[in-house]
């Protein structure tokens, strides 16, 4: 899979954030497919790059079940979905409760943060503007010290 290039945050619900009550879901072999999946990969995939790696499997999951699959995984808060500039959705399996991501533009590597200045910060700004339940997505892009590496050892050999 191509690195997800400047991926933005889905707006649909920060990870962590609590919703009213979801009715259970049925558990399915095609979701459970995808979920073991994503348990297993490195980074963000994109609803195509899974469905590929399934067929590879040999599991008979259709493209439109992928994504359904993933929608759910992404309402019950145990997918994060980011954006690429391209608008391509990119899934990733993340930790429980909420926290924010660091993602490398080059590679996709990505990496769990906690921000407690930003949760203070957006708390107060939102009670500076009258707002209550404030819910917030933050994500950070930079180039890892890994391709930051690869990227001088290029222009050095050139």
């Amino acid at each position: 899979m191509a690195a997800p290039q400047s991926p933005r945050p889905e707006r649909a619900r920060p990870t962590g954030a609590t919703t009213t009550a979801t009715p259970q879901r049925r558990s399915t072999k095609q979701r459970s497919a995808v979920s073991a999946l994503l348990d297993e990969a490195e980074g963000f995939l994109s609803a195509q790059d899974l469905h590929a790696r399934l067929r590879e499997r040999g599991d008979g999951v259709g493209l439109a079940t992928v994504y359904r699959a993933l929608q759910a995984l992404v309402e019950d808060g145990s997918v994060d979905v980011l954006r690429t500039d391209e608008g391509e959705s990119v899934y990733r399996r993340c930790s429980t409760g909420h926290h924010h991501h660091l993602v490398c533009r080059r590679c996709g590597r990505t990496v769990e943060v906690e921000g407690p200045t930003v949760e203070t910060w957006a708390r107060r700004v939102g009670a500076e503007h009258g707002f209550t339940q404030v819910e917030h997505v933050v994500e950070v892009f930079g180039v890892c010290a890994q391709c930051t590496a690869e990227l001088a050892a290029g222009r050095s050999a050139g």
